[in-house]
C-alpha cells in the first residue's frame, strides 16, 4: 500500500513539474513573440514607435511589455510601470543584478540576434519584486527588450538554496545564522527561503521570511489546517541525516497556501530546510 501511495505522489510530483514547466514554455515563446514583434515594427517605424510601445494597446500582453533603453543607460519607451523614468537616465539606479544585465547587453554587438538575461524587477500585477527572464536585442543604438516574470522556484533551485546554506553554516555558524535571519545575504530568493532548526532544543534560530518563529517550538508546528509539520518531520531527520517532506504552507510571493516540498539536512545539531512550491 505504500508503494502504490509513494507511485501516486511521485506521479502527482511529475504532473505538478510538467505543468510548471509547460507555463514557463508557453510565457516565454509570447515574450519572444512580442519582441519580434516591436522589432518588426521598430524597423518601419524607427524611433517614432517609442508611442505606441508606451502606451495600452498591441504591445502589452497581460504583465509583458516592451521597453526600450539606449546605450547610455537613458529609458526611452516603456508599456509598464518603469514608464514613469522615460528620459531618465536609469543605469545606476538599477540592482546590481540588472546593472550588470545591462552592461551584458552593451557589449552584444550589433547582428546578434535576440539575447536573453535573468534579474529582478516589480510585478506591476501584485506589486513584488520577483524574478524576471528578458529577451533582447539591440538594434544601432537602441536595446529592445521584453520580460516575463518567474515567480515559482524549481526544485533544483531549493536543493541548491539549502547545499548553500548548510555549506555556509559550517564555515561561518553566527554570521549565517544572522544572514538568514536579516533576510539578506542570499538565503532569500523569490519564493524560496531558508529555514534553521536546532534540534538539541527543537526550537527555529533562524527564518528567512518570519522572525516571528525564531525561538519558537518546532515541534508544536501545524499547517493552516491544523496537520502537524514539525513533529513529523523532526521525527524524520532523528532517522536520516537528510530528507523531503511535504505539506501545505503559505507562499510568500503568491501570499496562498499552497503546496510545499522541503529538503531537510542536518549540519551538526541543525536542520537546514528549504522548500519550493507548487499550487
Amino acid at each position: 500500500m505504500k508503494a502504490m501511495l509513494r507511485i501516486i505522489w511521485l506521479l502527482l510530483l511529475c504532473c505538478s513539474q510538467v505543468h510548471a514547466a509547460t507555463v514557463e514554455e508557453a510565457d516565454a515563446q509570447a515574450a519572444k513573440a512580442l519582441l519580434e514583434k516591436a522589432l518588426a515594427y521598430y524597423q518601419t517605424q524607427g524611433d517614432k514607435a517609442f508611442a505606441a510601445f508606451s502606451r495600452q494597446g498591441e504591445f502589452i500582453d497581460q504583465d509583458r511589455y516592451v521597453f526600450v533603453v539606449d546605450t547610455q543607460g537613458v529609458l526611452l519607451a516603456s508599456g509598464g510601470p518603469s514608464s514613469a523614468l522615460i528620459g531618465r537616465d536609469v543605469s545606476e539606479v538599477l540592482g546590481p543584478d540588472l546593472r550588470q544585465s545591462f552592461k551584458d547587453a552593451l557589449k552584444v554587438p550589433e547582428g546578434q540576434g535576440i539575447q536573453q538575461a535573468d534579474y529582478r524587477w516589480q510585478n506591476w500585477n501584485d506589486g513584488k519584486v520577483e524574478h524576471k527572464h528578458v529577451f533582447y536585442q539591440r538594434v544601432g543604438e537602441r536595446i529592445l527588450a521584453v520580460g516575463y516574470y518567474l515567480p515559482r522556484a524549481t526544485p533544483e533551485q531549493a536543493r541548491a538554496l539549502r547545499n548553500k546554506a548548510v555549506d555556509a553554516l559550517v564555515k561561518d555558524e553566527a554570521g549565517t545564522l544572522k544572514a538568514i535571519n536579516s533576510l539578506q545575504g542570499g538565503f532569500l530568493q523569490d519564493d524560496l527561503y531558508v529555514f534553521v532548526v536546532d534540534l538539541n532544543t527543537k526550537r527555529y534560530v533562524a527564518h528567512g521570511t518570519n522572525l516571528r518563529l525564531i525561538n519558537t517550538d518546532f515541534s508544536k508546528i501545524k499547517d493552516p489546517d491544523g496537520k502537524p509539520v514539525g513533529e513529523p518531520i523532526l521525527k524524520l531527520m532523528s532517522e536520516q541525516d537528510q530528507g523531503e517532506y511535504k505539506y501545505r504552507w503559505k507562499n510568500p510571493v503568491t501570499g496562498k497556501v499552497e503546496n510545499k516540498h522541503a529538503y531537510l539536512r542536518k549540519s551538526g545539531h541543525y536542520m537546514v530546510a528549504v522548500g519550493y512550491y507548487s499550487p
